[in-house]
């Protein structure tokens, strides 16, 4: 059909929108003559006979894919126009220009065809109410989709070859750098290193990465992080940070790819989805240098699972916490068998605790099965490991002592570390305040507030470390002496109230395997059932503590005898009982 049949004088009486986009801020640079032939197409407009001031150009969405519209201001204001009546005649260089998804190439068709607006491109002019045009103007929409899906499969596939075989340049995480040749090495900062590693076996030693970033604050150390801008900048340790760097397998010298899969919502928001394992796209052990084995990676994964604490699954081997319930998932519900559940309240001005197994009443609404108070099976476990403790524990607790000296020693040189990092920047800003020239005072100023700076963050550095040397301990001969006296009484060191929870809770992690508790109402007692990690088994009885009613209930015997003194005494019979309390007391 001729162009000038299917362009009306009702089109004409409407505006002209012309839409220009290009993919990427690259080609907007480069690529100027694609833009340069867009913008040509106005002329096309005047020539079918539209005056220049109705002539709309839309080009706000320079730099944007067209794989949706859902981040394209532009394209949504011009479905919106033709929706609206507003628009005679869409123009666009190609149907890639206006859509590169095919649902939106269609929904804008419909839309042109329902307002009578016609579509211009390089190779003529098309009215989408006509069933030959719009049956071009899809199959042009279709191609323009697989000629996207087309390129990024080329692209892709490149990538994932390489990716396969491991050399595919990925952002490498803090700690880790491209050499010259362009291999992985460890970075040459030694403080980074240092630290790194003593990340690491901290959490080796806690087990726990909420307790990794508790001791790097209390030993005052600063973990590394790494800027946009490859800048290495020293932050408290955080908890997110912690669980990616232990997360991360390219600190155990493992190359990895596909961790990670991005989608876009319907929305146009993208969504990140972690990878199983068998998922990735390339997983290649002992690729290059890392700061711990592939084996110790699988560990600490294995530890960060087991300490996931699910609300019904109290039973995970949760680490060890501040909680004064010693038995913290190991104590087992004698009638369903299920772990215990802890629960604390704050009573009388202490901290009480209960072991609670009321899955039944959650689940299906049944009564309580047992409350169990944890003070007195605690004491009674607690004065089982004492009589089981021998004097050959002496040494193990000298060598415990020893390993804290030196993770003191460890966590003092990473201080010392940055103190020499503090006082190198402090020399360099001194040197660049040295060499200005005095009388440029709005550089001297500049560089005279950095000097002050770096200096004051040299002091902070070496007062931090003032602090925590203050707080060491040595051993030496006479803590040697009282430690021995200490550790033969071993009674005496588990019943100290300095002794942290927690350390006694991983003191029973290495002796009891689990210990199995039944509530006997009637007699008034709780049988603990241990089962020690050797195979070895024992059971106790302890007494259940008195309920309120129960504690100022008179006991049953003194009431029977008072009932035997009614019957065969008079009072007062004799002079010697002038009270009910003497004849008790008398008896």
């Amino acid at each position: 059909m001729n162009v000038h049949l299917k362009v009306q004088s009702h089109h004409r009486e409407r505006s002209a929108y012309l839409y220009i986009r290009q993919s990427s801020m690259r080609q907007v640079i480069d690529n100027t003559e694609s833009a340069m032939r867009q913008y040509a197409l106005r002329g096309r407009a005047i020539a079918l006979g539209w005056r220049e001031e109705q002539i709309i150009v839309i080009d706000n969405d320079q730099g944007e894919s067209g794989a949706s519209a859902v981040w394209r201001e532009g394209f949504q204001r011009l479905v919106s126009d033709v929706g609206m009546g507003y628009a005679g005649i869409v123009m666009g260089l190609e149907v890639s220009r206006l859509a590169r998804n095919n649902a939106d190439w269609q929904r804008l068709l419909e839309i042109c065809a329902l307002a009578d607006t016609l579509i211009l491109d390089e190779d003529g002019v098309y009215d989408p109410a006509s069933f030959n045009d719009r049956l071009l103007l899809g199959l042009k929409g279709t191609m323009s989709e697989a000629e996207l899906h087309v390129i990024k499969a080329r692209l892709r596939g490149g990538i994932l070859n390489k990716a396969r075989r491991g050399e595919f340049r990925c952002p490498l995480p803090t700690g880790l750098v491209y050499d010259h040749s362009g291999n992985v090495a460890l970075e040459p900062d030694t403080q980074i290193r240092e630290t790194i590693v003593h990340f690491f076996e901290t959490f080796s030693r806690v087990g726990s990465a909420s307790q990794t970033v508790k001791a790097f604050r209390q030993e005052g150390i600063l973990f590394p992080s790494r800027l946009h801008d490859s800048q290495t900048v020293f932050r408290p340790l955080t908890t997110s940070t912690a669980m990616r760097v232990l997360h991360n397998p390219r600190y155990a010298g493992a190359y990895a790819y596909g961790r990670r899969r991005y989608r876009r919502t319907i929305d146009g928001k993208k969504i990140v989805r972690e990878q199983d394992n068998d998922d990735w796209t390339a997983c290649i052990p002992d690729a290059h240098p890392g700061y711990i084995s592939w084996e110790q990676h699988q560990e600490n994964l294995r530890i960060l699972k087991s300490n996931i604490c699910h609300k019904w699954n109290a039973g995970v081997a949760s680490p060890p916490r501040e909680g004064p319930a010693l038995l913290q998932g190991r104590a087992v519900c004698g009638q369903c068998g299920r772990h215990f559940r802890m629960r604390y309240a704050a009573r009388r001005g202490r901290q009480e605790a209960w072991y609670v197994c009321d899955r039944a009443r959650s689940d299906r609404g049944e009564p309580l099965c047992q409350a169990i108070a944890a003070p007195p099976v605690d004491e009674a476990i607690g004065m089982l490991i004492a009589e089981q403790m021998t004097p050959a524990a002496i040494e193990l607790a000298i060598e415990v002592r020893k390993e804290i000296e030196a993770r003191h020693e460890e966590a003092d040189r990473l201080r010392c570390r940055a103190i020499e990092r503090a006082q190198t920047e402090a020399d360099l800003a001194q040197r660049r305040f040295m060499l200005v020239d005095p009388n440029n005072r709005l550089v001297a100023d500049t560089l005279e507030g950095e000097w002050n700076e770096k200096l004051r963050i040299l002091a902070n550095a070496r007062e931090e470390r003032d602090r925590a040397r203050e707080h060491e301990f040595t051993l030496d001969k006479a803590v040697h002496e009282r430690l021995v006296a200490m550790t033969a009484d071993f009674k005496k060191l588990w019943t100290d109230p300095e002794t942290p929870n927690r350390e006694r809770k991983r003191l029973l992690a290495h002796i009891i395997e689990d210990v199995t508790l039944l509530k006997l109402p009637k007699r008034g007692t709780t049988k603990a059932h241990i089962r020690f990690k050797g195979g070895k088994t024992e059971t106790l009885v302890t007494m259940s503590p008195k309920s309120p009613s129960q504690q100022i209930k008179t006991n049953p015997d003194i009431i029977a005898l008072i009932d035997n003194l009614l019957d065969n005494h008079i009072f007062p019979r004799s002079p010697r009982f002038s009270t009910i309390g003497d004849i008790v007391r008398a008896r």
